[in-house]
């Protein structure tokens, strides 16, 4: 089994950066990229995929909602039209910016409330899968086994590899404990 070390990488903001982008890519196999609603930035992205190449990272979109107050944490209320045009533009921003340099947008794995609304409803999961394999089939999905956004991927024809976030708590059916439950 291969295991791909991956990070949420380019989450600043112009002059505010929030961890140490290039010493993450030293150890990571693979990186989420902020596409500028959650976090991120033009220019941060820009320098991330330059980075990402240099060190052989391969990038992925990392969309968000647009939340810079409360990091993408907060969930919405947006419609699933709205939510597809922020996904579409967010994973079409990273993959101008990769052009530009030369490198290929691999895989697309939600932040934070983006993702908790997909897995709260598969409809909308469908919806954004749909939007990511029109976009380009050969992205891969980032997805925590089976939930709503890794059977939306899998019916839409997408390859998904299973996400494990080494940082968060499960509850008993695989689901995200929602941040700020206390855990025993």
């Amino acid at each position: 089994m291969k295991i791909d070390l991956n990070a949420d990488i380019g989450e600043g903001f112009g002059r505010w950066t929030i961890a140490d982008d290039a010493a993450l890519m030293d150890v990571i196999s693979s990186a989420n990229i902020a596409c500028g609603f959650h976090a991120g930035d033009h220019l941060i992205m820009d320098r991330v995929v330059r980075a990402a190449k240099e060190r052989g990272v391969s990038i992925g979109a990392h969309p968000g909602l647009p939340d810079r107050m409360g990091f993408g944490r907060r969930t919405m209320v947006v419609s699933a039209e709205e939510m597809e045009a922020m996904l579409a533009y967010q994973i079409g921003a990273l993959k101008g910016i990769a052009a530009r340099h030369g490198v290929r947008v691999g895989h697309v794995s939600y932040h934070a409330a983006f993702g908790t609304m997909a897995n709260a409803d598969q409809d909308l999961a469908d919806h954004l899968a749909r939007v990511i394999a029109q976009i380009d089939p050969d992205l891969v999905m980032l997805a925590m086994e089976g939930q709503p956004i890794d059977l939306a991927a899998r019916k839409a024809g997408l390859r998904v590899r299973s996400l494990f976030l080494a940082d968060r708590a499960y509850q008993a059916n695989g689901a995200l404990v929602p941040r700020g439950w206390r855990v025993r």
